[in-house]
């Protein structure tokens, strides 16, 4: 009867020295869980990448565009400025021939009334029709941007003054316009024709030639 006994307790020992199923199934369930935690972040970190990338990406599009915009704003508005700029000029200058064909006559009017003889009765009301015309005609032209150029006793401009001749004088400073030929003009601002005029100059001797 002692024998039976001792199979049953083997037994009994064989068995208490077995782990659980239980046991087992929750130890490799926690051994697996560092893995399953970790494979989210990683998504996660990969995803919040792509996105950064994308809205850099975005940024870059969208600072060419920007850039592209105030470039073609630009080119328009200089365009527009040149534009303008053009027409500007071509009104100024659209009459320059047609004024440079005026000029004689202006030119014909003040030598008329120069040569008349005004203390003459007869001839005095006709000066005064021809230098009532010449003022109104200088008047009109004056109004489309016609400017007459008279330096008389003023210093002697190359740009506006074309020297006939040079005479010594001890009354004028050197390079003075003693006296107008003929009178310039310019149309808005640009030279239409030079003023023909005589320049004093020092006495060569240094002697006052009025003495």
């Amino acid at each position: 009867m002692s024998e039976p006994r001792d199979v049953q307790e083997q037994q009994e020992e064989q068995n208490a020295q077995q782990p659980e199923p239980q046991a087992a199934e929750a130890t490799q369930e926690q051994d697996a869980a560092p893995a399953n935690e970790d494979a989210p972040v990683d998504e996660n970190a990969q995803r919040i990448y792509e996105l950064e990338t994308a809205l850099s990406e975005a940024q870059a599009t969208i600072k060419e565009q920007q850039d592209a915009v105030l470039r073609a704003r630009a080119e328009m508005e200089n365009a527009r400025r040149r534009a303008e700029g053009e027409v500007e000029k071509a009104r100024k200058f659209a009459l320059e021939r047609f004024a440079g064909e005026l000029l004689p006559v202006v030119d014909n009017l003040e030598r008329a009334i120069e040569v008349g003889d005004a203390e003459n009765e007869a001839v005095k009301p006709l000066l005064e029709g021809v230098e009532m015309t010449r003022k109104t005609f200088i008047s009109s032209i004056e109004k489309f941007g016609l400017a007459v150029v008279d330096p008389q006793g003023e210093s002697f401009n190359p740009d506006l003054h074309q020297a006939m001749s040079m005479q010594e004088s001890a009354e004028h400073e050197p390079n003075t316009v003693m006296a107008v030929m003929q009178k310039g003009y310019t149309l808005n601002g640009r030279l239409l024709r030079p003023a023909m005029v005589m320049v004093s100059r020092a006495p060569s001797d240094g002697v006052d030639t009025q003495a």
